[in-house]
């Protein structure tokens, strides 16, 4: 790994904990991710990572007051579980392309973080829409913030995300693959299906709580400071696995892609 990359890994994961975007621990566990990342694709992946978590820390930053309300286990500063969740999959990714270099690797690590970055797209601005989202299953409207939730601005937002990753990754030309239009294609929808897995994942599976003091759905173990009671899904199965699995969703789909176009 190049030292200078390493050098850039450490200042922007340090950067990055005083403006109080990540956690001492989300600091740390980024700074791993970053190695893996510049290990296995050197700048190339570094780019694609940065175009993630600024964009996604930006948003996160400008809708911040939109969280009151909301029904989220945390808040903007992301934590050593939400960095894993969200980057972990794409290090792993980065790590097996070093060992053996593939365009099926490149195409899945670009698409694993479509996902991540399309899912946060969707739900930082899904919070504009001006009424209230739907339950991708029972269809009824439900409070934003709640997991399963969808809306056409959030939705737009989703494939936005997921071709922005795309188009960061343009910047740069790939060892393995040269940039066609069905290759962009196939990353951009991979990252929307890594979403849409997000979204019924979190419908289904994930866990959520009562509040037996107000009421209120919510994903924290204690809310108006008293613990709240287990109401559905999998007590295991948090947003962070849930963020995960949307992640490898996202890979499996952009290297089934990239398998059957290059």
């Amino acid at each position: 790994m190049n030292v200078i990359l390493a050098i850039v890994v450490i200042f922007l994961a340090w950067s990055a904990f005083k403006l109080k975007k990540l956690t001492k621990s989300g600091a740390v566990t980024a700074v791993f991710v970053g190695f893996s990342i510049s290990y296995g694709l050197g700048i190339n992946g570094l780019v694609v990572l940065g175009a993630f978590f600024i964009s996604s820390s930006a948003l996160s930053s400008i809708f911040k007051p939109k969280r009151e309300g909301l029904i989220e286990e945390k808040g903007s500063q992301r934590d050593a579980y939400q960095v894993l969740a969200n980057g972990g999959v794409a290090a792993l990714i980065s790590l097996l392309h070093a060992f053996n270099p593939s365009a099926i690797y490149q195409a899945a690590f670009i698409a694993s973080l479509a996902a991540a970055n399309s899912d946060t797209w969707a739900s930082e601005i899904g919070k504009l829409n001006k009424s209230n989202p739907f339950h991708v299953l029972s269809f009824k409207r439900v409070q934003a913030g709640t997991s399963g939730a969808v809306s056409p601005l959030g939705t737009i937002a989703a494939f936005a995300g997921a071709a922005f990753i795309a188009l960061s990754a343009m910047l740069f030309t790939w060892d393995s693959f040269t940039w066609q239009f069905p290759i962009i294609c196939g990353i951009i929808v991979a990252g929307f299906v890594g979403n849409l897995a997000d979204t019924i994942f979190g419908a289904t599976i994930q866990v959520t709580y009562t509040c037996e003091v107000c009421g209120e759905t919510t994903e924290r173990l204690v809310h108006c400071e008293q613990e709240t009671k287990h109401r559905s899904g999998l007590k295991w199965v948090t947003n962070d696995t849930v963020n995960a699995l949307c992640t490898v969703m996202g890979a499996v789909t952009g290297a089934g892609f990239a398998y059957m176009i290059l």
